[in-house]
């Protein structure tokens, strides 16, 4: 089974998004918070079930869906994976990556 370990920009981008569905709706903020967190557990049994994200050298960067989001993590080798970010799908993504 993978090691899934959140970088720190990662832990903000979500705080980010709590905090800014929080201002109207906490309720729904901490839902989505969950349900993106739980999605990401997918990537213990399935680590290449995302995307490959095209602009990378390593190829190894990989993008998984969530909703309006895209949750961008890299394969470290076949045991860990590092999540990089949740971004909106309104962002380019580009500027993070």
């Amino acid at each position: 089974m993978v090691d899934i370990n959140w970088t720190d920009e990662a832990d903000l981008w979500l705080k980010d998004i709590y905090d800014y569905i929080a201002l109207d709706k906490k309720i729904i903020a901490k839902k989505v918070v969950t349900e993106i967190y739980q999605k990401v557990q997918i990537l213990q049994l399935f680590p290449r079930i995302g995307y490959s994200y095209d602009n990378n050298e390593h190829k190894e960067i990989r993008i998984l869906l969530y909703g309006h989001y895209r949750i961008a993590y890299l394969i470290k080798d076949e045991n860990t994976i590092d999540i990089l970010g949740v971004f909106h799908g309104a962002l380019d993504i580009e500027r993070y990556l």
